[in-house]
């Protein structure tokens, strides 16, 4: 028997908003928040073309990468898959298309943020070369 086809990957549109926000909203460790809505979205996904994707399997969003950059440096700021979907790559597929887009763009590095207790995710960063930052701590300002 043939293997089912891989997720599609392709560029965050508009008609993903509302799914990638569930899917964002069911992932430990992410949760939606301020400047998630629909059109904060958009919003950034104009700013940053083709370098937020999305995996879509048999019509369904089964992962999301939410990249962007401000000329100096890039962010990933989300990075999803739903539990049936991991183990398998696609997370690390999504990376590496969202890097190289950044890479094509002449950015040199990539900064995220993982909550400290989210074990998974360390790991996870930690595979793909990321570097833990001992010197820095994040901030927040709502305004």
């Amino acid at each position: 028997m043939p293997n089912p086809p891989e997720p599609a990957i392709r560029p965050l549109g508009a008609s993903d908003f509302e799914a990638v926000r569930r899917l964002w909203a069911s992932t430990e460790g992410l949760g939606v928040g301020p400047g998630d809505s629909a059109e904060g979205i958009e919003r950034f996904v104009t700013r940053n073309p083709g370098l937020s994707l999305v995996a879509e399997d048999a019509g369904t969003i089964v992962g999301s990468i939410l990249c962007g950059h401000d000329g100096r440096r890039g962010f990933i700021y989300r990075l999803a898959v739903t539990p049936d979907h991991r183990r398998k790559g696609l997370a690390a597929e999504l990376v590496r298309r969202s890097l190289a887009g950044l890479k094509e763009a002449g950015i040199e590095r990539c900064l995220l943020l993982v909550q400290t207790e989210n074990e998974g995710a360390r790991k996870f960063w930690a595979s793909m070369r990321g570097r833990l930052r001992g010197d820095l701590v994040g901030f927040s300002i709502d305004v």
